[in-house]
């Protein structure tokens, strides 16, 4: 028997709970087989000592889903991976989750109840993204920025409206003229004016394109961060779920060593001779709990991890293996990578550096308006007065404008180069993870040819040394130790799979076209 490390691709990933629960019941009945053949046995141990462990148990048909717990190599079961669009998948591929309601004619309640049950690792998994952004300190950052954005740009945009000022002053006066009276004493003197530009080159304009254009990189910064907190939160969901599933591995790897140690236990009882067996027994099964208690830990951490961004409340692991086995289309990453938020992002930025290199030409471009003014002074000197005109400014010479239009300039090509810098670099990224997703993908499907190959390597091992005494049961331990690494290499094989393609999205449109 051996343990195949997923869920088949066409199979609904929620069997594991009875995966789990049948691959058990399968080892119980192994160890009470054993135990029974050993005490039936012991009277002739010193002769056929090799007769004792009974042999294995009939071939079983494999349970109709088979999940990670499961006691079956057949390389039919290996994972089917798709290629799909990069621009979102399909409603079926999505796994959406489909009501009763929804379900065509001929298609009953419970199938649709199935497919519901199916969409529902999915859903988890969007949960706790969505859980993790509406957390996320640094996404609340890129919100609160994104919003001061935004304030700028009204500000710039209301220099083009009148502004309206009152002043004021109170103090002593002392005045006087030749054949004028003279006034002397305590005066208050008010002023109010009112102005606006009538013609300023369309520096305005181009300042408020240069705030809009910094609102719009400071929006896309936020999506950026969204998706950071988004690809965080699912490699640690798949991270969790990877060690989850090899504690079991070695959890059942464990148990098997442990029922070998208890016959061994008889044996020995009756033959001395066997006692270097029961040592090496006893060290593979202490190696094999070993690893589980690794493997528990590195769950543990990733729990520790995962609840920073989501809370104490996690979902459950069963079914997440089957959410990202599809393989995002690499023509379609690549013809989508231009439209990624940190590529707009630094489009926007160079944008705004070109608005900004305008505005500061049009200061040096003659400057028009109005302006109303009128003072009154109470007190000492009665007086008041009114004024009212156009206003004009023409910049004949500053030495420093050229300047500062050329760093603007510079500025902006810079920009543009680091956003052209950007693209290539995701787009050699983009390809480089689909290699890497793929032949994970390839490496899954060759090792379950290995661990069916396996599985009839120990099978045959155990039979040769208990009926024909052709192996010692070093050989037999060695290849039950094979098995369960390469079941191991099995679920990494996927879990990689899965994390490649996660990353995929990630560097695509995003995580949320795939989970929603």
């Amino acid at each position: 028997m051996s343990k195949n490390a997923f869920t088949r691709r066409d199979q609904a990933p929620s069997s594991s709970a009875s995966a789990t629960r049948s691959g058990a019941f399968a080892l119980v009945v192994s160890c009470a087989a054993l135990a029974a053949a050993l005490h039936g046995a012991t009277a002739m141990a010193a002769v056929k000592s090799r007769n004792l462990v009974a042999g294995p148990l009939p071939a079983r048909e494999a349970p109709p889903s088979q999940g990670v717990d499961d006691e079956g190599s057949d390389p039919r079961s290996a994972p089917v991976s798709r290629s799909v669009s990069a621009l979102g998948p399909s409603p079926v591929a999505s796994g959406n989750v489909a009501t009763a309601s929804d379900a065509p004619r001929g298609v009953t309640a419970s199938g649709a109840a199935a497919a519901a049950d199916a969409g529902a690792p999915r859903l988890n998994l969007l949960a706790m993204v969505q859980a993790a952004i509406r957390r996320s300190n640094a996404v609340g950052a890129s919100k609160l920025l994104s919003d001061a954005a935004n304030a700028d740009i009204g500000e710039a945009r209301a220099a083009s409206l009148p502004q309206v000022t009152m002043s004021g002053q109170i103090g002593g006066v002392d005045t006087g003229a030749a054949n004028t009276a003279s006034s002397k004493g305590w005066q208050f003197q008010g002023n109010l004016s009112a102005g606006a530009p009538l013609y300023d080159g369309g520096r305005v304009h181009d300042l408020t394109d240069w705030r809009t254009h910094l609102a719009e990189a400071a929006r896309l910064g936020e999506i950026s961060a969204q998706e950071q907190v988004a690809l965080q939160t699912v490699s640690l969901a798949l991270e969790r779920s990877r060690y989850t599933v090899e504690s079991q591995v070695y959890e059942q790897y464990a148990h098997k060593m442990g029922c070998l140690v208890g016959a061994l236990r008889i044996v020995v009882s009756i033959d001395k001779g066997r006692s270097s067996e029961l040592v090496q027994a006893i060290k593979t099964q202490e190696q094999a709990e070993l690893m589980r208690d690794q493997s528990l830990s590195q769950k543990r951490l990733a729990e520790l991890r995962l609840r920073r961004f989501v809370g104490d409340d996690l979902p459950p692991t069963s079914g997440i293996t089957s959410v990202m086995l599809d393989i995002p289309s690499l023509p379609e990453l690549l013809s989508v990578a231009s439209r990624v938020a940190e590529v707009r992002q630094l489009g926007a930025q160079a944008d705004a550096l070109d608005s900004y290199a305008r505005a500061v030409l049009d200061g040096q471009k003659p400057q028009l308006g109005w302006l109303l003014s009128g003072t009154r002074s109470l007190g000492a000197g009665n007086s008041r007065a009114m004024s009212g005109g156009v206003t004009f400014s023409i910049p004949l010479f500053n030495a420093a404008s050229s300047y500062s239009a050329d760093a603007a300039r510079h500025r902006a090509e810079a920009a543009r180069m680091q956003r052209e810098d950007a693209l290539e670099a995701r787009k050699a990224r983009m390809a480089e993870v689909h290699e890497q997703a793929e032949h994970s993908m390839d490496r899954a499907r060759h090792v379950v040819e290995i661990l069916h190959n396996s599985d009839q390597v120990r099978n045959f091992t155990l039979q040769q040394w208990q009926q024909l005494g052709r192996r010692s049961l070093f050989d037999v331990m060695s290849a039950e130790g094979d098995h369960y690494n390469t079941r191991v290499q099995y679920v990494d094989a996927l879990y990689d799979t899965q994390q490649s393609n996660a990353l995929l999205w990630s560097l695509g449109l995003g995580l949320s076209v795939t989970l929603q």
